[in-house]
């Protein structure tokens, strides 16, 4: 009996598209520099749900419209929601189902890092298999600099990339790094031209492709056991936190400076 593909899925602020066995999925907010508002975070977890049971498919490649790959929060968004802190809860939910089932995804994720990678587009990247970043690109988790925890996924892969000790060392600063350096100490498989970006991403997605699809699966799938076990430990915990930390006083300074493109000025509440 022939197995029907299933139909791709029409989201807001998402395409998904395929090219043979591959599914590409691209963040489309490229205005915005596809930063995550509220349709783009629901619109990620029905993307993924989606890929993760997606049978046309054998390898995922996800991506950004335009000049970024996500530029991490959407102001307006983040300061409604420090505004009204009970809306978190519902994204607090989500972001747990994005980490969790970006996770539970048994073929390859390749991240094509066009452009920044910034907070929760950070963590997207970062928990993908392989990422091959464009050399303009930088990444970062600057959640502290909004007076936020980090608690939606950063905790729980950065140190799992690069190491507990140059984990700490950006996750408390929010430094952002350039492709180069998150390549040179791991943080990023390749970084390249970005003229040259697709051809590398075509090529690796093509010998994927033309691997054993099952032993492939179930390597992904054994590497990723050590990853979900710790997001089990921390994602509960690391949400708890954030939740915490929007309902701050130091957060609504965060955001103002932002907004008055200045220092904050942070008290510890």
């Amino acid at each position: 009996m022939t197995q029907t593909t299933p139909a791709l899925p029409r989201l807001g602020t998402i395409e998904l598209a395929r090219e043979g066995r591959l599914l590409r999925i691209t963040l489309n907010r490229p205005d915005a520099l596809n930063a995550v508002n509220l349709e783009l975070h629901d619109d990620l977890a029905e993307a993924l749900w989606f890929a993760q049971c997606d049978t046309g498919s054998d390898v995922v490649v996800l991506t950004g419209a335009g000049r970024a790959f996500s530029a991490g929060g959407d102001l307006d968004h983040i300061e409604n929601n420090a505004r009204n802190p009970h809306l978190f809860d519902h994204e607090a939910r989500i972001a747990k189902r994005i980490v969790t089932t970006l996770l539970d995804i048994d073929k390859p994720v390749v991240c094509r890092l066009n452009g920044h990678a910034v907070g929760l587009g950070a963590t997207l990247a970062l928990l993908c298999d392989v990422i091959f970043a464009a050399e303009n690109a930088k990444i970062g988790d600057p959640h502290v600099g909004l007076g936020l925890v980090a608690g939606d996924g950063g905790a729980v892969i950065w140190a799992q990339r690069i190491g507990l000790t140059r984990a700490k060392e950006y996750l408390l600063t929010g430094d952002l790094l350039t492709a180069a350096r998150a390549a040179e100490i791991g943080l990023v498989n390749h970084c390249l031209p970005l003229d040259e970006l697709d051809a590398a991403v075509d090529a690796f997605c093509a010998k994927l492709l033309n691997g054993a699809t099952g032993a492939i699966r179930a390597t992904k799938i054994l590497t990723n056991l050590e990853l979900k076990r710790l997001a089990t430990a921390l994602m509960d915990a690391g949400i708890a936190y954030e939740s915490v930390s929007v309902r701050s006083a130091d957060h609504l300074e965060g955001i103002q400076a932002l907004k008055e493109k200045r220092k904050p000025t942070f008290t510890g509440r």
